[in-house]
């Protein structure tokens, strides 16, 4: 074999393991929940210095609530919340890690924010709502009366790609929550957008995806106001 004919080969083969390294990878992040076990630890080793109220709102999800776990509190006061993101994670790592980061803390309400990350590694849509579906049968199961509160998918400049299927998962969210009492939608994408419907652009960090302070300002506002309809007056 010749020379150029080695390097077709070494590229190929370079290929080949980039594709196999990224499907592991993907992989990992819809069926491998344990690779959150040292984050639910440390939450448990806070826990253990300084009990959370019982009867708070329980924030948990992926980045975008994970970035905000410092300034939630702030943000939403006078609500009583228990910030409980864990970057990274998708609708399924929730499921997994329900009980520990959620229903140990006895909670009159649960807000949830997953669906970017599931959306951008091509989970089956039926799956991440077959998922929602049975994180709502087992909050009910725990606790008849606890509401859950779940946010739209986020637009972002880094995610454009998958925005409409991002939309297609916020849409079946939103229609969970109009056949449930119990379960209560919260848009944070449109007041994300500009009046051509495209995202704005001065509200993330440099990955594009995660915001910034502009951003957080809005996140924290949308949340708050949809929060604030029922919650307020258990205050």
């Amino acid at each position: 074999m010749n020379k150029s004919g080695f390097r077709l080969v070494s590229n190929s083969a370079l290929l080949l393991c980039l594709a196999l390294l990224a499907f592991q990878v993907n992989a990992q992040r819809e069926f491998d929940p344990t690779r959150f076990e040292s984050a639910i630890e440390a939450f448990e080793a806070k826990d253990s210095m300084s009990k959370p109220p019982q009867g708070a709102i329980v924030l948990t999800g992926s980045s975008s609530i994970a970035r905000w776990n410092d300034q939630a509190a702030a943000a939403l006061a006078p609500l009583s919340v228990i910030p409980r993101g864990f970057g990274g994670s998708v609708m399924a790592d929730l499921l997994y890690y329900l009980d520990r980061v959620a229903l140990t803390y006895k909670p009159r309400a649960i807000l949830i924010y997953e669906g970017d990350n599931d959306t951008f590694y091509n989970i089956a849509e039926d799956k991440i709502i077959g998922q929602f579906e049975q994180i709502v049968a087992r909050v009910h199961a725990n606790s008849a009366q606890t509401r859950i509160y779940v946010l739209s998918v986020k637009p972002s400049v880094a995610r454009q790609s998958v925005w409409p299927q991002a939309q297609q998962v916020s849409a079946r969210l939103s229609a969970i929550a109009e056949s449930d009492p119990l379960v209560h939608y919260i848009d944070v994408a449109t007041p994300f957008l500009k009046a051509d419907g495209s995202v704005m652009t001065d509200i993330f960090v440099e990955d594009g995806l995660h915001l910034n302070d502009k951003g957080n300002a809005i996140w924290g506002a949308a949340i708050k106001a949809g929060l604030m309809k029922v919650e307020g007056q258990f205050e």
